[in-house]
């Protein structure tokens, strides 16, 4: 198997996601954030996997990615499929995992060019 080096340039990359802080490029953070190669939003809303709505996946929804990759913090939990709906309705594609395996699959398929987005909880 090859390994090769990944230059994400001016791309968001995820360096660090455990012990309930989550650490994009240089900065780390507290909450819960979402996190495409372009765009950061540090101030999603849900702090857990037990407030996350329909309608935060909405505004997900929204960036216009064509994969959301959900961390539901230190374990995998499925949302109920009310709460995925907006993705489904946009055709997005969705993968539900542990906020620390969440962050690893965004950074190799971000390193892909794919348009991604990862949602990471950390509650």
């Amino acid at each position: 198997m090859k390994l090769h080096l990944h230059e994400f340039g001016e791309r968001n990359v995820i360096r660090r996601c455990q012990d309930g802080t989550i650490t994009i490029n240089e900065q780390t953070y507290r909450d819960s954030v979402v996190v495409t190669p372009d765009t950061l939003v540090d101030d999603w809303r849900p702090n857990s996997i037990e407030e996350l709505t329909a309608n935060d996946l909405g505004s997900v929804a929204q960036l216009g990615v064509e994969l959301v990759i959900l961390g539901t913090g230190t374990r995998q939990v499925f949302p109920a499929a009310h709460v995925l709906e907006p993705l489904v309705t946009a055709a997005v594609g969705i993968e539900v995992m542990d906020s620390s395996a969440a962050a690893r699959t965004y950074n190799i398929v971000a390193s892909e060019g794919r348009n991604v987005a990862a949602a990471i909880l950390l509650a």
